[in-house]
């Protein structure tokens, strides 16, 4: 029996009907309880803290009264001294022909011990996770700050990892559409690789030599300054951004007044392609468009959005690019759920003689201020002069005769006013009214409008 609890137990105690300690064995290869002879003749429950003690109560009430229920372990913090504290977990056994038990125990100082570091561990941390996010909030708050361009990018990819407003504003960008994109794509005529290797080269003189380009989106020269770190163990590219000498140091208010503009105008605005794709929009063209975010229109054509589709981008692009700037082109504007409004567009061509920037859109919501049909956009207004020719025949003719002059008159004009729109422009003019370019030609025909008729 000697054996059997040397081999399966840290300590035993043998306890009379009443609670008293009569026997106590601790296993000599556990040195860490130390002698516990002192118990001897003593009740058990003084050796036992305030929580313990109601456990063991209940477990022995259990045991009394339910004889026949399974006996199961129970973890107990001993307590001697007053000062020191130790788990068990004991197994209660029943004597026979006794009210006596025998408590099997197994220490459980290591298992605390262990949880106990856990518990620091977690704790460290934790504090740790503060520090790090405390830093980067400081990290930020000064990049962001700072008057000086920023850029932080990865070398080895070369995408832009974080940059700051001034910087944004050098490059004619909004802050957060540069992070995740490559640097190059900010500049004029540049590779990936083209560009990191530079910025390598500059980087590794003993002078503060710089990389030379031009925005792509603002047009400005700048100098690009590099500086390579390390941290972590992981290699980083911080660049400082620097107006060329020369540029009027008010180029960069100016560019941050007009990035503010975009952003914040009531008007919606849009930058398209020359195959007229949408690059940018501001909040203003989202909210006309019924779209979540940016991404929901980028890259969309321009032409989904009208009601006349390719017709209306066609002449607003090629009269834009003919002409430099169209003041005022009146149609409808379709949303991304379908919903129409009567809209004034003002278009320009973003550096007449190239076609990088592609064309700039003003689009101005004019509610019903302009007279429409549901399918085919603008429709001619009949003039009072008009008007009054047919209301002085009522009582010379039938009325189908005078409905005849009337759709003539109204005819003519509606031909006239889409060959004004599309500048004379025939092939067009028949999209815009739904005409095949035969029966436009039979029309001008019937009116006299083709050059050499009278009028």
């Amino acid at each position: 029996m000697r054996f059997l609890i040397e081999q399966t137990a840290d300590i035993a105690i043998h306890l009379d009907g009443a609670g008293v300690v009569v026997g106590i064995y601790v296993n000599p290869e556990n040195p860490s309880l130390g002698c516990l002879d002192h118990w001897v003749g003593r009740e058990f429950k003084n050796f036992l803290t305030e929580e313990s003690r109601e456990k063991f109560a209940e477990r022995i009430s259990e045991l009394r009264y339910a004889a026949d229920v399974p006996v199961s372990p129970i973890e107990l913090n001993n307590s001697d001294n007053a000062d020191w504290e130790f788990p068990i977990r004991y197994s209660p056994l029943r004597l026979n022909g006794s009210e006596g038990l025998l408590l099997i125990g197994r220490d459980l100082q290591p298992i605390a011990e262990v949880q106990q570091r856990l518990v620091h561990e977690q704790l460290a941390r934790e504090r740790d996770q503060l520090s790090i996010r405390r830093a980067e909030t400081y990290y930020r708050i000064v990049l962001e700050a700072s008057e000086t361009a920023l850029v932080t990018v990865d070398p080895e990819t070369g995408r832009v990892r974080e940059i700051n407003s001034a910087a944004a504003a050098l490059l004619g960008a909004k802050p957060d559409a540069l992070p995740g994109s490559t640097f190059n794509q900010a500049f004029e005529g540049l590779r990936r690789g083209e560009l990191m290797e530079a910025l390598q080269s500059a980087s590794g003189t003993d002078d503060a030599r710089s990389v030379q380009a031009v925005a792509r989106r603002s047009g400005r020269s700048l100098s690009i300054f590099p500086e390579f770190f390390r941290a972590a163990g992981e290699l980083g590219m911080l660049c400082r951004l620097v107006p060329v000498a020369g540029e009027d140091s008010s180029r960069t208010e100016i560019a941050q007044s007009l990035n503010a503009l975009f952003t914040g105008a009531s008007d919606a605005i849009a930058i398209i392609d020359g195959k007229g794709n949408i690059r940018e929009a501001n909040d203003a063209f989202l909210v006309l468009a019924d779209a979540a975010q940016l991404r929901d229109v980028t890259g969309k054509g321009f032409g989904k959005f009208l009601v006349r589709g390719e017709v209306d981008l066609r002449l607003l692009i090629e009269g834009t690019m003919r002409e430099g700037r169209m003041r005022s082109y009146t149609t409808q504007f379709r949303s991304i759920v379908g919903t129409r409004a009567s809209v004034e567009i003002s278009a320009t061509h973003l550096r007449p003689g190239s076609g990088d920037l592609g064309i700039g859109l003003i689009i101005r919501d004019v509610g019903d201020s302009v007279g429409v049909t549901a399918d085919n956009g603008p429709q001619s207004v009949v003039s009072e002069q008009a008007l009054q020719n047919v209301m002085d025949l009522v009582g010379t003719a039938s009325l189908k005769e005078l409905v005849s002059a009337t759709s003539d008159v109204i005819e003519r004009m509606c031909i006239d006013t889409a060959l004004q729109m599309t500048k004379n422009n025939r092939a067009a003019a028949s999209d815009m009214l739904g005409l095949s370019r035969q029966s436009l030609y039979v029309k001008l025909r019937k009116y006299g409008m083709l050059s050499g008729d009278s009028e």
